[in-house]
């Protein structure tokens, strides 16, 4: 099995901002021809300010530095998810229950590939969501990407 840099990336950070007393929410990595970019996306119950981004991003330079798993230059980024979070684990699916969220699959079902709607439930291997007052039910194993889907005005 082969594990991808952003994989291994996910791996040794998740832990330590564990120890801090965060969530990892999202870990992006997009190589470019003479720089890489790293954005990690934190939550935490009371919100993330800037000191926490500071903080973080602080301690996961020293461990990126100490590891070195990524073959070139990089820029770090830390944020917060902000409101169109996405959804990665398990976990974060089931603190959604009852909102509103947007997923799009690896690959179309009967010609479509995304949705919106109401996250109804979190199942052992994927979620039910009610949408245009239908029942699907997605595998977590088929989703590209999901994130909170906020109402438009």
């Amino acid at each position: 099995m082969t594990v991808t840099l952003r994989g291994r990336l996910i791996a040794l950070i998740e832990p330590v901002l564990a120890q801090l007393g965060y969530e990892l929410v999202e870990l992006e990595y997009a190589a470019g021809r003479t720089q890489a970019v790293v954005r990690i996306f934190i939550d935490q119950p009371a919100g993330i300010t800037v000191d926490d981004c500071e903080r973080v991003s602080r301690d996961v330079a020293a461990l990126l530095d100490v590891d070195d798993p990524i073959p070139t230059a990089y820029t770090l980024e830390v944020s917060s998810p902000g409101f169109d979070r996405v959804l990665r684990t398990p976990a974060h699916f089931e603190r959604f229950v009852g909102e509103r969220i947007f997923v799009e699959l690896l690959a179309p079902r009967a010609g479509r590939k995304r949705y919106t709607g109401l996250l109804q439930a979190v199942t052992p291997v994927g979620i039910e969501m009610e949408v245009d007052k239908q029942k699907v039910e997605v595998p977590f194993a088929e989703m590209a990407k999901a994130r909170l889907a906020p109402l438009t005005a």
